[in-house]
Order: C-alpha cells, then structure tokens, then sequence
C-alpha cells in the first residue's frame, strides 16, 4: 500500500492508498493505530506530509561513498543527529533558503525514510524491520556553513531551518519493500541527476540502525529515521554546487515514487 496524507476539497484531513492513475482509495483511521480500505475512490487534493513525526532521527556518513567523497573515516558506530519539527515540509512545498540567519551553503541529500509503527526498545537486528510501518522519500536538506563552520561542533543548527526536512509523496508499507536495502536511489537538481546510487552501500543497514537506536531507548510510534545520503553532494563537488531561489529538486527512491519541492530564499517577514 502507498499511503498518503492530503487535504480534501473542504481542507479536512485524509489518509488514501494512492493509486496508479493520481487517485486514492479513502482509507479509515488513524496512521499510528490502523487504517482500512473503504473502497471509495476521491481525487486527492493538496499532498501533506505523510507523517507527522513524533522524532526525526538523522543518520550521518552512513554510506560508504559518501563518507570517501566527505574525506571521513568510516564510523564505528552510527552518527545520530536530530531534526526538529519545524523542518517538515511537504511535497511541492518550498524548501526556503535562510536569508535572516543567513547560509549561502544549502545542500541537497536523498534519504530513505523510514517510519517505525509501534513501539520498540532494544530490538534485535532480527526482528528490527517488525517494528516498521513503512518507507518514503526524504531531502535532509543542510546549510553547510552553519553545520560545519557555524555549528561549534554540533550538526543541528545545519540541519533544523524552516522547510529542511521535505518527507513524501507517500508511506509505502512492508510489504512492497521486504528488502530496503536494496533500492535506487536518486537527486535530480533542475532536472539533472546529481546523486544516484543504491542503499545497498549503508555502511550500517536498516536494521543495525533500529537495533541501535531503540538501545535502552524507547522508540515511540511516528518515529522517522533519516538513513543517510549517497555520494554527490553539491559540499563534495568541484565546484560546489549549492541551492538557490529558483531550483527544484527531486528526490527519487525505487518503488516509492517522487519527492518534488522547488527553492526559494526566505521572506523577511
């Protein structure tokens, strides 16, 4: 099932499973307790992020490509940062440069989402992927000058503008994806792929970062877990390659879909 989460014609709240055609069949209940096919096909208005998160948990140099391309040593252990809820933003919605903390580094990066469905503490790798609801796509967009010059040694002022965190179109469920290490991976800027890989180069898999995340921590459902990003950053590039006012990225992963949101600088008031 894809799930997404859209306005309808009088701006209420509703969850469908997207079909291949644009439309939805209306699903009944609630994201984190259960949804049910209700047959009735609608057309789907205004997408909004699939999810709202309780947690965005970001994994950092989590692909071996990009750790190389970075000039990093390969982590023993995952490199977690946080995104805070300000950062959602849906798609087709604009990703706003900073202009009044301003960063004239702003960066792209695919990212497999993945969403835990119910509650977990110290899972085992083995049964890790029991506790997922689903995956989507995700741009865990980053001002460089503020997360490595700015930052004093800490990520999150980088990571946590306005609109860095676009997650979408939809949440596809387990079962289309058994395997989620195992899925293209891709950013086109303005049309131009500029990452392409697979996340079958995670330095530490989906299920090592469950098992290591719920590690005498709990876990709650809603929970996003931002997996990494592939080699080809506009940081890593000759010349660098940053985001400006007028861009559009796309965010694209095998079997889930599309993730588009266009650039713009932020407005002063």
């Amino acid at each position: 099932m894809k799930i997404i989460r859209f306005a309808d014609e009088n701006g209420n709240e509703r969850f469908g499973n997207l079909l291949a055609d644009g439309t939805a069949e209306l699903l009944e209940g609630l994201l984190l307790t259960g949804l049910e096919l209700t047959s009735e096909i609608v057309e789907v208005g205004e997408l909004l992020p699939p999810i709202r998160p309780t947690v965005i948990l970001g994994i950092g140099l989590n692909y071996r490509h990009h750790a190389e391309e970075s000039g990093a040593k390969i982590p023993n252990y995952p490199i977690l940062f946080v995104k805070t809820p300000n950062t959602l933003l849906a798609p087709g919605a604009p990703i706003e440069i900073p202009t009044v903390l301003a960063s004239n580094e702003v960066d792209y990066e695919c990212e497999l989402a993945v969403i835990i469905g119910k509650t977990c503490k110290n899972v085992s790798r083995e049964d890790a992927l029991d506790y997922v609801l689903g995956y989507s796509c995700a741009n865990d967009v980053s001002a460089r000058d503020w997360q490595i010059k700015y930052g004093g040694g800490q990520w999150c002022r980088g990571k946590c503008f306005d609109t860095f965190c676009p997650i979408g179109p939809c949440i596809v469920t387990p079962d289309e994806i058994p395997n989620p290490n195992n899925l293209a991976i891709q950013t086109k800027l303005n049309g131009e792929v500029v990452q392409s890989w697979n996340t079958s180069d995670m330095i530490f898999d989906v299920p090592a970062l469950i098992e290591f995340l719920s590690g005498s921590t709990t876990l709650l459902p809603g929970t996003v877990i931002l997996t990494g990003t592939p080699h080809g950053v506009g940081m890593a590039r000759t010349p660098k390659l940053w985001l400006k006012d007028g861009d559009t990225v796309t965010i694209e992963i095998e079997n889930i879909g599309q993730l588009t949101n266009p650039v713009q600088n932020e407005s002063a008031n």
